[in-house]
């Protein structure tokens, strides 16, 4: 596609700033699968050290976990009103602060408000860190980086599995506070590295500020590019916050919170209960352990072959087939959970594995689906949603092996699965050729 004789930019070759803002951007889900995991590695220590009470324990389990619900849908509001480029850095300074901050905490209160901070701040780094990402790179590249983010929230975690084991070895009685704090590292590395990224372009000429605009694009493409060469909006209608909540766009709301939550309400639970998990299905020590750590991998080689199908299968279709046999896996587990070990080794991994396709268009989607006015309203909404699934994932597992049961409980992350399916075969759009003008059209 051209404009004027020449190349478009959602044509344009990738350069060195796009894989550079790919990698800063990735401190969002790095930084969120390291500080939610980080606190599980600790959870003992800290506990004995504050004499947290059960209630107390839980509250410092989810508190990053409500603070990013709320943090996601005021993060994007913020980041549409404002611009994406303060708060890009700005938020990183926020947790490389109240990462520090725990360091110094007495009380179960004070930890708990600072994880609730700490969540707030990653809830907001995503709708604003994707957002901005989205709005420079190429339509052929779009969907396989965004989707490539999703595998740095596995990666955060085992770094902080890593960091945190180590830490407590080496650091005595007070090792907690030290694990804790290193959150900061990362955080103070990823603002270094996010220094001096401009402004989106197409967020400058939402707002009408197209000098602004042309100059952040001659700076990134060079000199003999402007604005003339972005595809302009297929409406020129302004869309408002409230759009999100009727109309066209309420039904890409509802569609991708939706299947974001269909996806990741089974994915949480697997990854967080892997072990009570396969115990509950007869499998115990060595097999239990190494198995939890397979499926871990597994998720990982999930997300990868994800970013491989997106482009040659589409988003629809991938969705579709991520839904339906990881499904299946989850059915088959349901119907046999006295299975031989290595047959419910290999059904998980399955699970593990076809997952990976919705599981990395939860950052492709949301970017996608809706214009600049409000993109980063938009994921900061869905980004809240999802939390809620990840919620329910995570607590209500443990009940739910207790009242009705292993078989039970995978034949109804099953139905989850299937309802994901439905709503992807009854709305997903197809996005893969389209810029992203027009994927975000109303029409």
């Amino acid at each position: 596609m051209t404009i004027d004789n020449k190349i478009s930019l959602e044509d344009a070759p990738l350069n060195a700033f796009h894989k550079k803002l790919a990698v800063y951007s990735s401190g969002a889900p790095f930084l969120d699968g390291y500080i939610l995991s980080i606190i599980g590695v600790v959870l003992v220590q800290l506990s004995q050290a504050l004499q947290l009470s059960v209630f107390e324990e839980g509250m410092v389990a989810a508190a990053s976990l409500i603070g990013m619900f709320f943090g996601g849908f005021v993060g994007g509001l913020f980041t549409d009103k404002l611009g994406r480029k303060t708060l890009y850095v700005l938020v990183l300074v926020a947790l490389a602060v109240f990462s520090l901050g725990q360091f110094w905490v007495t009380s179960a209160a004070a930890l708990i408000a600072l994880r609730f901070a700490l969540g707030v701040a990653i809830g907001a780094d995503h709708p604003l860190a994707t957002s901005l990402l989205a709005e420079f790179l190429p339509r052929k590249q779009r969907g396989s980086i965004l989707a490539s983010l999703v595998m740095m929230w596995f990666v955060g975690a085992a770094v902080a599995y890593v960091a945190g084991e180590f830490i407590l070895r080496a650091m005595g009685p007070e090792a907690w506070r030290w694990a804790l704090a290193s959150a900061v590292v990362p955080a103070v590395l990823f603002l270094i590295m996010r220094a001096g990224t401009p402004e989106s372009a197409r967020w400058l000429l939402s707002k009408g500020r197209t000098a602004e605009a042309d100059q952040v694009i001659k700076r990134v493409y060079g000199s003999k590019f402007s604005i003339a060469d972005l595809p302009e909006p297929v409406s020129e209608r302004r869309v408002s916050v409230g759009a999100l909540f009727h109309s066209h766009y309420g039904k890409r709301i509802f569609f991708v919170s939706l299947f974001w939550t269909c996806s990741i309400i089974p994915q949480f639970a697997i990854y967080a209960f892997a072990p009570k998990i396969l115990s509950a299905m007869g499998l115990t020590g060595d097999l239990a352990a190494w198995g939890a750590v397979a499926i871990t991998i597994i998720f990982v080689f999930g997300c990868m072959l994800g970013v491989k199908l997106i482009n040659p299968l589409g988003r629809r279709r991938m969705l579709m087939h991520s839904f339906l046999w990881s499904g299946l896996a989850l059915l088959l587990l349901g119907l046999f959970p006295e299975g031989a070990g290595l047959l419910t080794l290999a059904l998980f991994g399955s699970y593990a594995l076809f997952i990976g396709g919705a599981q990395v268009l939860q950052y492709v989607y949301p970017n996608e689906l809706f214009p600049t006015e409000v993109r980063g309203s938009a994921v900061g909404l869905a980004t809240s949603l999802s939390r809620i699934g990840a919620a329910i994932g995570t607590y209500l597992v443990p009940m739910s092996l207790s009242s009705i049961g292993i078989a039970n409980t995978m034949i109804a992350a099953f139905g989850i699965s299937m309802v994901g399916l439905l709503v992807t075969w009854l709305m997903a759009p197809e996005t893969r050729s389209l810029d992203l003008a027009k994927a975000s059209a109303a029409a």
